[in-house]
């Protein structure tokens, strides 16, 4: 996608700051943290939101899965940490790029919002 904002980040022609990166996974610090720490951790593939998933690029997103734990461990996220997903605009997906936010570093609580 030529105009994806997150595409361009993993392209390096918009500057992040880098957490994680793998051949399938980027992760970087998200520039509104709603915690102590708040990770964007997505796909390098693009897909619009997990409306997008299926059997053939689900793979994309089990190693969104299995980056998830190195983050949240290098993050030092030992007692927990919330993973979150926002698909479509009714649930505050700003950007079509599918994409986790993961957030700790402090007790969340048990309400979402």
């Amino acid at each position: 996608m030529n105009d994806c904002l997150f595409c361009k980040i993993i392209a390096g022609e918009i500057p992040s700051t880098k957490v994680y990166e793998d051949d399938k996974v980027y992760a970087f610090r998200d520039i509104n943290p709603q915690a102590p720490v708040h990770v964007l951790v997505l796909p390098k593939e693009h897909m619009d939101s997990a409306n997008a998933i299926t059997s053939e690029n689900a793979g994309n997103i089990a190693a969104v899965f299995e980056a998830v734990p190195k983050i949240a461990a290098a993050e030092g996220l030992s007692d927990g940490y919330r993973v979150i997903n926002n698909c479509g605009a009714d649930a505050g997906q700003t950007v079509m790029h599918i994409h986790f936010h993961l957030i700790g570093g402090r007790k969340l609580g048990e309400k979402i919002v």
